[in-house]
């Protein structure tokens, strides 16, 4: 289909001030060849007023003289340099097919016991799931946990060996620079030693008998 602004008005234009086809037309506008008869019949888009792709910068002189030259020739649109910025940059969300979303629970139960590391949001993302599904698969609680058993998202067919890797890897990396951040830059003061107090050794550890002086604290 072409991405041509207002293919309707174009192809009225067209109809009006060239020799095309309506072959050549609808090719160009992205319509079917009897929507094309039917504005050069009066029956289609008859409030619909024509513009020209040509001075529009959609089409060039010489691909309109080609195409009118030969009934064969398909033109070809010009490519605005903002076509590429009109796009979305967000990808079409996952889609996985109903006879395949009964496998889910297993490989959520695949990331849960082999992959810990691995985030709720990037099983979620990769598997096309929810988290409150990756909740109740982690604690027992899905209703389908008697017939739940731990199978590779790969081997089910649910995603690429590639894909199931690049999250594995992200996912170590991810965890490794936490465990350093917490535990690996903190230097933990080492304990001062301390002299034990001297105690003077008694007569009686010596095994010599206590004399007068002794007991009674005199001098000789």
């Amino acid at each position: 289909m072409s991405d041509i602004l207002m293919p309707k008005a174009t192809a009225v234009w067209l109809v009006d001030n060239t020799s095309l086809s309506f072959e050549q037309i609808a090719d160009f506008c992205g319509l079917h060849p009897l929507e094309v008869r039917g504005i050069a019949d009066g029956d289609v888009a008859r409030d619909i007023r024509g513009v020209d792709p040509v001075t529009g910068g959609q089409l060039t002189r010489e691909e309109l003289d080609k195409a009118q030259a030969d009934s064969n020739y398909r033109m070809k649109a010009v490519v605005s340099r903002h076509a590429e910025l009109l796009k979305s940059a967000k990808p079409a969300p996952k889609y996985t097919p109903v006879s395949r979303r009964q496998d889910r629970p297993d490989a959520i139960a695949w990331f849960v016991r082999n992959h810990p590391e691995v985030t709720d949001a990037q099983i979620a993302k990769l598997l096309g799931t929810t988290k409150s599904t990756i909740e109740s698969v982690r604690n027992r609680t899905h209703w389908n946990t008697a017939n739940i058993k731990p199978v590779d998202p790969v081997t089910l067919g649910l995603v690429g060996q590639l894909a199931l890797d690049e999250i594995v890897r992200k996912a170590a990396e991810k965890k490794a620079k936490d465990d350093a951040k917490n535990g690996g830059g903190t230097i933990l003061p080492v304990a001062e030693e301390i002299e034990p107090e001297f105690v003077p050794e008694e007569p009686e550890a010596r095994g010599a008998e206590p004399t007068a002086d002794s007991v009674f604290g005199t001098k000789s």
